[in-house]
């Protein structure tokens, strides 16, 4: 009675089941298969949650698992036979175990051959395991101790869209044209809070978001975004940028949309470009904002043009520096856009 009460649960909520993707027996096959250890829920057949059960090895992952959660566990050896019941996973979530470099065995992540994302924040790793799983969309590996990008490690990766290196111990020589290359669609890179002093080397042209947030980098080298013409979204918050450090026109780029320059040790506001929306430049050493040095177009132009070339501005973050308020009302002469201005 209680094997047909349960073939009949399964049976009713098959309804919400996309039988193109699981038929019945499959999903009767992928519930029955469930590890001890995990949660296989019904309604979500496709999903197996491993999390939070103190495991040290990987249990046996039912066939049509397309996605796993195994975060925060004890698990320190990724085996090369770890998945090999479950070829079809696409997601895998492995944050917060104890996994090393020394625990990934040969080839354990490159069989994995339908895996899309793949997350190893805050494990023990101290290099870029290699070779990765070929067609990657996004590898999560911030908060490990990783100091070293194999050269090749991302070679054929042309699916590999975000990469997430963010709290590690990469240093200046570690990015470079070398390790990075392969990466030819990456749009999303995030090298946030690791001890580069310089601006990383090698990035693709296809780059649109990039994080650089709490390293100690003091300068940007002149036309260092020219070879980025898809640059949107640029984070340098914590940083040690000085005025002088910064070229004149460095910022003055169409496709900048959000520029973020918080906790460094400017004076002077750098000039930008009048496409840009979101301009964060609280907590520097800012005195004051005269428009006239600061306005990308002629204020006179201004009034004799049309709207399409007034700046688009719309967010300006000041607080923290040693400005007076008030605001000068030329500012928003210059910004007509603007809606939020902290001070």
């Amino acid at each position: 009675m209680e094997s047909f009460l349960i073939a009949l649960a399964i049976l009713l909520l098959f309804v919400s089941v996309n039988s193109e993707e699981m038929s019945y027996e499959q999903l009767l096959s992928q519930l029955h298969a469930c590890p001890k250890e995990c949660y296989c829920p019904p309604s979500f057949p496709t999903a197996v949650y491993c999390n939070n059960k103190a495991l040290k090895r990987i249990p046996k992952i039912p066939p049509f698992t397309l996605y796993l959660y195994l975060q925060n566990n004890l698990i320190d050896v990724l085996s090369a036979d770890a998945f090999q019941n479950a070829t079809q996973l696409k997601w895998i979530n492995l944050n917060q175990n104890k996994i090393s470099n020394e625990g990934v065995e040969e080839n354990a992540l490159k069989s994995m051959s339908k895996i899309l994302h793949l997350y190893m924040d805050a494990n023990q790793l101290t290099s870029i395991p290699s070779p990765l799983p070929p067609n990657l969309e996004q590898l999560h590996l911030s908060r490990n101790q990783i100091s070293k990008i194999p050269a090749g490690v991302f070679s054929g990766k042309k699916n590999l869209l975000l990469l997430n290196l963010q709290g590690n111990k990469l240093q200046d020589d570690a990015v470079t044209e070398v390790t990075i290359k392969g990466l030819s669609t990456l749009v999303q890179i995030n090298l946030g809070k690791n001890q580069l002093n310089s601006m990383p080397k090698g990035l693709p042209p296809t780059i649109m978001q990039l994080y650089l947030d709490g390293n100690n980098i003091q300068k940007i080298p002149a036309g260092y975004f020219n070879g980025l013409p898809k640059m949107t979204f640029l984070r340098l918050n914590h940083n040690k940028l000085v005025n002088g450090g910064i070229p004149k026109n460095v910022f003055n780029l169409s496709s900048i949309l959000d520029l973020q320059l918080s906790y460094n040790q400017l004076t002077e506001v750098p000039l930008i470009s009048s496409a840009l929306e979101h301009l964060h430049l609280d907590h520097n050493k800012i005195k004051s904002v005269n428009s006239s040095n600061i306005c990308p177009v002629s204020i006179d132009h201004l009034d004799k043009y049309s709207d399409e070339i007034v700046p688009r501005l719309r967010y300006l973050r000041l607080d923290g520096n040693v400005i007076e308020p008030p605001i000068p009302r030329d500012l928003f002469n210059c910004f007509r856009h603007l809606s939020a201005v902290v001070i």
